[in-house]
């Protein structure tokens, strides 16, 4: 029987049936095909965000290392980052960045991973340090071509960048002590504002040991910088720099490959500090990094 041989009313019921089971048929084609490409869609979403794997607090003054397996490429607001063979990179943030940033990681399979971050925001301490040999604080006329020529020196052993990769290395404190001086914090010597502190203060005894935090080559080793003493400034890689001041000792020279542990000097009170303290700063290419950001927590019994 055809719809033609029925009634013209039940026919039409008939029709309309018909039209609704085909209509209802359709729409769960289309939920499921859609929940389909969801699925996949969050397949590839959750791929891509699990491609990149950052290590290291998003603030102010914070080294980050990163990790791509099989990545082809990397940059930091267009400028190229080095990588390891592993897919390994490194940023940092500076003292007091509050830029949105743009990192890129060209992916194994060919696409671009992009992310925007920012660095969370730091409050710094004043530091107020009396003690401080006068002419470091206000330095006569007469040493004016020295500071100069002293900082040209230590600005060209920070230049230095090669694919090393002693950075990825879980870095060690490089002396223990109690902590007397802090990355950031606004310095006032002998009553005198100066500019902030970029480095993490270690006090501890003239001669206490002082190690490499992590294994790299020394490009410079000096024993009387005008501000800073006995000096030696470690590159581990990829920009990422370690300099230790006011040293006693100075038991490295430059070119030098030193590896985590083995000693480099002793802590001293030289240049322009008002006791013996490692003064350990880091740098990442010309931003100045909290060292803290990238040590493990300072062993208790030393910070008494």
């Amino acid at each position: 029987m055809s719809l033609f041989s029925l009634p013209a009313a039940t026919a039409t019921r008939v029709a309309h049936r018909v039209n609704a089971a085909l209509m209802t048929l359709l729409s769960t084609s289309l939920l499921l095909s859609s929940m389909a490409l969801a699925q996949v869609a969050s397949s590839s979403s959750n791929s891509q965000n699990d491609a990149v794997q950052l290590r290291g607090a998003l603030r102010q003054g914070a080294i980050v290392r990163g990790h791509a397996p099989g990545a082809q490429a990397a940059s930091f607001d267009g400028q190229p980052l080095m990588l390891t063979a592993n897919g390994d990179f490194v940023f940092a943030f500076g003292r007091d960045d509050t830029q949105t940033h743009i990192l890129t990681v060209s992916l194994a399979d060919g696409s671009n991973w992009n992310r925007e971050l920012k660095a969370t925001s730091r409050v710094y301490d004043i530091e107020r340090v009396d003690g401080v040999p006068q002419n470091t604080v206000t330095p006569p006329a007469s040493v004016t071509k020295r500071i100069r020529r002293e900082a040209a020196q230590v600005a060209q052993a920070r230049k230095r960048r090669d694919q090393r990769n002693d950075w990825l290395s879980d870095f060690i404190w490089p002396a223990q002590g109690r902590l007397s001086g802090f990355y950031g914090s606004q310095r006032v010597l002998n009553g005198v504002p100066k500019r902030p502190h970029f480095g993490v203060d270690v006090a501890a005894p003239t001669g206490t040991a002082v190690i490499a935090p992590a294994a790299g080559i020394v490009t410079l080793a000096e024993d009387d910088l005008f501000y800073s003493g006995g000096t030696i400034i470690i590159d581990h890689g990829h920009g990422l720099s370690s300099t230790f001041l006011h040293m006693s000792a100075v038991d490295v020279e430059a070119g030098q490959r030193i590896e985590q542990g083995e000693r480099i000097g002793a802590i001293g009170a030289t240049g322009r500090a008002s006791g013996p303290h490692l003064d350990w700063r880091m740098n990442w290419l010309n931003q100045r990094v909290d060292p803290q950001t990238i040590a493990p927590p300072m062993p208790a019994q030393t910070t008494q």
